[in-house]
């Protein structure tokens, strides 16, 4: 039986327990824990110097009152970096291929700073539904177009973090399909298309980091015009 592409995108079961809360749960065990020694290993002194300078970057453009989010925007960045490098292991499941999972952390972040722009200043929040020296013909069509833009954000936040994974681990195993079905019948070419896959799984490492980033990065973008 021919299995189809997809069916890896699929949560794994065990005895009728989804595994999913097991994947999410992973990636905070494997992540070394602060020690109560007066000077960290070298594990712990490279995670605390690259959390320090994700957050002063993430943080810069942000007023003091966008300050509060630091903890939550560095967590999930963490958080979504080590679920996309979890997934590219051999035999594992990654649950940011999912929508529905995405869709989750999108949604209500997006809302929280809809929600925070609406109560701290909503003349301005309202603003932006309408760009200044707009001509007053086009006042109804800009403002629905608009709006339209705003709602659409966490569909594109997720989305774009799950069509990204997606189609990286699908070129992954039809590369890795051919090299296989290659290796009898032409051992040069493929050993040229594993040397391919080689290079292609370097590129969904970045990818997967990539990916976390531009994710949190454009929620802080959608904070900072909210506070």
């Amino acid at each position: 039986m021919i299995l189809s592409l997809f069916d890896q995108f699929e949560s794994p079961v065990l005895l009728g327990i989804p595994l999913i809360a097991l994947a999410l749960t992973l990636p905070w065990i494997l992540l070394p824990a602060p020690a109560t020694r007066w000077l960290n290993n070298r594990l712990l002194t490279l995670q605390g110097w690259f959390i320090n300078r994700f957050t002063q970057q993430l943080l810069l453009p942000l007023n003091p009152t966008g300050h509060k989010w630091a903890i939550l925007l560095t967590s999930l960045m963490i958080f979504l970096i080590t679920l996309n490098m979890l997934g590219l292991l051999p035999y594992s499941y990654t649950p940011t291929t999912q929508l529905s999972m995405n869709m989750g952390f999108a949604v209500p972040l997006w809302l929280a700073t809809v929600i925070i722009g609406m109560r701290n200043q909503p003349t301005h929040a309202l603003g932006h539904l309408l760009p200044e020296g707009t001509p007053t013909p086009l006042i109804p069509v800009l403002i629905i177009i608009e709006t339209i833009s705003l709602l659409i954000r966490p569909l594109a936040l997720g989305v774009r973090l799950t069509a990204n994974l997606t189609a990286g681990h699908l070129l992954m195993q039809l590369i890795a399909t051919a090299a296989f079905v290659l290796l009898p019948l032409m051992p040069s070419v493929a050993i040229l298309t594993s040397a391919l896959l080689f290079l292609l799984t370097l590129l969904e490492v970045a990818v997967a980091m990539i990916q976390a980033y531009v994710f949190v990065l454009l929620l802080s973008l959608y904070l900072q015009e909210n506070v």
